[in-house]
């Protein structure tokens, strides 16, 4: 079976203004690459519409009007101090969302083996009612909620490798046994949370909190701690909240991976996942903020989907 690779137009028109690190260009960069590379064993999908109370699992009735009315007819609006809107989010708002879910029932119904969703806005950083870092819908979370509801899953694991901490996806599942939210981040670091003293009601929050300059080899030592984690948690489904801002180009972070790390991390976490989850895996766009990095970074992990199909 192939990879599926889900993406959209509307990201293009998702304008957060002149100089922000969270630009059009990010995911304009990743699947320019990735059509000039032609690979076959990827399978393209754009995101599907869906039922918009599937968002009322993840986010609150108020949170999800509110945002609904930010988006401005012209110019922006910020729902918090870095997180802008404007007339075109709207779309890519909800692309975002509809291509985890996209991606979700591609697995399920074995159009492709795995998948890659390349969108934005990331989301990670989006609490139940709240909008923060860039993010808006916690799409992760959205997707892991799908999983319980539509496909009675009852152990979903969430790897984050984004160099900052999931705030926002550590609070949707702080006290839900059936998710195992797994971080490993620069801290003490954006947004502040991340300590490994937060464990979550049921033991099912793990973070993995780095030092700024941590070396690759110290990362990857470190990452076997996921691995332990995955191996005694046993989940049926697994999602990657795939920041690539801890590659060591990256201007907001201070970690030092290269983009040959992130094929590493992947491989070793889908190696070991066949046996528990048969391979159920769907990656997501989060960060990354070096366009060249970005470019590298998610073609190699795209090729560790790839590859063990």
């Amino acid at each position: 079976m192939k990879t599926g690779l889900i993406t959209s137009d509307t990201y293009q028109n998702h304008n957060t203004g002149e100089g922000h690190p969270e630009k059009i260009d990010r995911v304009t960069a990743v699947i320019e690459n990735f059509k000039r590379l032609d690979n076959k064993n990827l399978i393209w999908k754009k995101p599907s519409n869906f039922d918009h109370n599937l968002l009322i699992k993840t986010h609150s009735s108020k949170y999800i009007k509110q945002v609904e009315q930010s988006f401005p007819e012209s110019g922006f609006s910020f729902l918090d101090g870095d997180t802008v809107v404007s007339p075109g989010s709207k779309d890519a708002t909800k692309d975002a969302v509809g291509s985890i879910i996209t991606a979700i029932d591609g697995v399920q119904n074995k159009e492709f083996k795995n998948a890659f969703c390349a969108v934005r806005p990331p989301g990670h950083h989006a609490e139940k009612e709240k909008a923060m870092g860039f993010c808006i819908y916690n799409n992760v979370a959205v997707g892991a909620n799908y999983l319980l509801e539509k496909y009675k899953y009852n152990k979903v694991a969430i790897i984050d490798f984004d160099d900052h901490h999931g705030n926002g996806t550590q609070n949707i599942f702080y006290d839900n046994e059936k998710v195992l939210y797994i971080s490993t981040h620069q801290y003490p670091y954006y947004p502040g949370s991340g300590s490994e003293k937060e464990k979550g009601k049921f033991n099912n929050i793990f973070n993995i909190p780095l030092d700024a300059g941590t070396s690759a080899n110290e990362y990857l030592n470190a990452y076997e701690q996921v691995l332990k984690k995955l191996r005694e948690f046993k989940p049926e489904f697994l999602l990657f909240s795939a920041g690539f801002d801890a590659h060591i180009d990256d201007p907001l972070a201070q970690l030092r991976l290269t983009s040959e790390d992130f094929y590493k991390i992947t491989k070793r976490t889908l190696e070991i996942s066949k046996s528990f989850c048969n391979g159920n895996v769907i990656s997501i766009l989060e960060g990354g903020y070096d366009l060249k990095a970005l470019q590298d970074s998610s073609q190699r992990h795209v090729d560790a989907l790839i590859e063990f199909n």
